[in-house]
């Protein structure tokens, strides 16, 4: 089994950053596939970006284009998500995920492990 558990939400101004952090504990971390998914109020969770083991990362959501990066430190456990030129849109729950699967924006919440989620809010 894998536990995660995020940190470093907040309310931002627009323009502001933010790094999102997710520990990791369980199992070994540096094969897992990790990523982060974000859930605003009323809408479907999606998901924002992923890197793999080896630290490929992929990005699925066109607006976060040049602002975020995703990155992981194997030898702490973590996942991060740095957060740039923050916009109002961006305001949603962040949830990390972790999977021995590639994680993919249709693939079921049984198939990965969840955080609990951290509240980004982001102000104009």
């Amino acid at each position: 089994q894998v536990q995660l558990v995020e940190s470093g939400g907040g309310l931002v101004q627009a323009g502001g950053s933010l790094r999102l952090s997710c520990a990791a504990s369980g199992r070994t971390f540096s094969r897992l596939n990790m990523g982060w998914f974000r859930q605003a109020p009323g809408k479907e969770r999606e998901l924002v970006t992923t890197i793999g083991w080896r630290g490929e990362s992929r990005y699925y959501v066109d607006s976060q284009k040049g602002r975020f990066t995703i990155s992981r430190d194997n030898a702490k456990n973590t996942v991060y998500l740095q957060m740039n030129s923050l916009k109002p849109e961006d305001t949603a729950v962040y949830y990390c995920s972790a999977s021995t699967e590639t994680i993919m924006r249709t693939m079921p919440r049984s198939s990965a492990y969840w955080g609990q989620g951290t509240q980004v809010t982001v102000s104009s």
